[in-house]
């Protein structure tokens, strides 16, 4: 059964993916035709092609062009002019021929389409040959066993009958299903980790404080926005007893997974070592510095702000472990900043740290806040900066910590929105 034929098998070994050899491919097929409208709607309404162009060139021409739906070429439909050699051109075979995996289904498809065929699909069996020197015959007896390609061919006709090939080959189908199963493996590798970063989320999100511990003198109130499912900027609110609250901000260096599993690690050394902070504050940080030091890789660290507040003497006590300054926005207006103290967490084993202290007064307002905000930046690349939150800080002092918070939020995403590109998070504290 079928036609036997000897074609060239393509040389896969000449294939390259270094991108030495320039790419080169086929863009477009001229298919001549009598009626550019008529043409484009067989084309797209009886084959279901695309619409791949269609625009006016500087003569004034007219440029359409359909492409079947993988979109591997097109063919530009031209509206040839009557007497013209193009002219003569419609109604003949195009040589172009089409590949599909069944050549059955499209013809009952396009058939009850009102496409017209020239014969029923039939069955073909070609022979080709090989390069690999295993499979070369070495005699005429021997061409019996030489590589057989099957394959079903039919021709169908536009409605100039333009006439095109449409085919399948074992081969191309084996690849398609090849194709299909490597897409459908890395869909669900996606949803597996679209939903391991959702857990994630979900368990970073029961990271940050969950209930606020009263106070009598200072209310406060923090958040953190981020960029990704998961992030590394932390803050934290501590009840270290005795009626002093320990205040905290961080940024891990580095974003994504890495830094939230970082970010996770410093949560867990900071809250596991805060019994000895109330004392000993200088020790505390040192030992959360070793711990970070030795449950990390070299290059990891992380900037710190640590503040712990005695609500009977309004009292403040910090460490900035290479932290942006705080902003203590005073009743009278005046800002002071409260600047580093010590160098970043996680880098050196030999560490230590000095405490600075102030006090504070009904009124005051302290902010600790990440780069998130201050280097969020709008479509002229300007940063948000320090000045414009100071100066969103002095418009809404008088609003309540959670309000002001928001409000400075609502600034940063007016100033840029643009996708954020960084953890946001931020820390208002107000003395009654």
């Amino acid at each position: 059964m079928g036609i036997s034929a000897t074609v060239h098998a393509p040389d896969r070994s000449r294939l390259r993916a270094d991108r030495q050899n320039p790419y080169t491919g086929v863009h477009s097929v001229n298919v001549f035709v009598r009626d550019l409208e008529r043409s484009l709607r067989f084309y797209l309404e009886q084959l279901g092609f695309h619409l791949a162009f269609d625009a006016s060139l500087q003569s004034g021409q007219r440029w359409v062009a359909v492409a079947p739906p993988d979109g591997s070429t097109v063919l530009a439909l031209i509206a040839a002019h009557p007497g013209s050699k193009e002219y003569n051109l419609i109604g003949r075979s195009t040589q172009v021929v089409f590949v599909t995996e069944d050549v059955a289904a499209k013809f009952r498809e396009w058939s009850s389409r009102g496409v017209r065929f020239r014969y029923t699909p039939r069955l073909r069996r070609v022979r080709y040959e090989t390069k690999d020197p295993d499979l070369q015959s070495n005699d005429a007896a021997s061409e019996d066993h030489a590589p057989v390609w099957g394959g079903v061919f039919t021709r169908f006709e536009d409605i100039d009958r333009n006439s095109f090939g449409l085919v399948s080959f074992d081969e191309v189908n084996r690849a398609v299903e090849a194709q299909r199963l490597v897409s459908a493996q890395k869909l669900e590798a996606e949803r597996r980790v679209t939903q391991e970063l959702q857990i994630a989320r979900q368990v970073q999100a029961r990271l940050f404080p969950q209930t606020l511990p009263p106070f009598r003198t200072l209310e406060y109130a923090g958040t953190c926005i981020q960029a990704r499912q998961v992030g590394g900027d932390y803050y934290d609110f501590l009840n270290l007893g005795r009626e002093r609250l320990g205040l905290v901000i961080g940024d891990i260096a580095g974003k994504g997974i890495a830094a939230a599993l970082l970010m996770a690690n410093l949560q867990a050394n900071l809250r596991s070592q805060c019994a000895i902070a109330l004392d000993h504050p200088q020790l505390f940080l040192r030992s959360v510095n070793q711990l970070f030091y030795e449950n990390t890789a070299d290059s990891a660290y992380a900037t710190l702000f640590f503040a712990e507040y005695d609500d009977t003497t309004r009292h403040l006590r910090y460490i900035n472990c290479g932290h942006l300054s705080a902003l203590l926005l005073r009743s009278s207006g005046v800002l002071e900043r409260l600047d580093s103290t010590c160098t970043v967490l996680g880098l050196f084993k030999d560490w230590d740290c000095s405490i600075s202290e102030c006090r504070l007064s009904p009124g005051d307002t302290l902010s600790l806040y990440t780069d998130g905000i201050t280097e969020a930046f709008n479509d002229a690349d300007e940063d948000f900066g320090e000045q414009r939150l100071i100066d969103a800080l002095r418009r809404d002092r008088d609003l309540p910590p959670q309000e002001l918070l928001s409000s400075v939020i609502r600034d940063v995403r007016t100033f840029s929105p643009r996708e954020q590109h960084d953890d946001i998070t931020l820390i208002v504290a107000k003395l009654r």
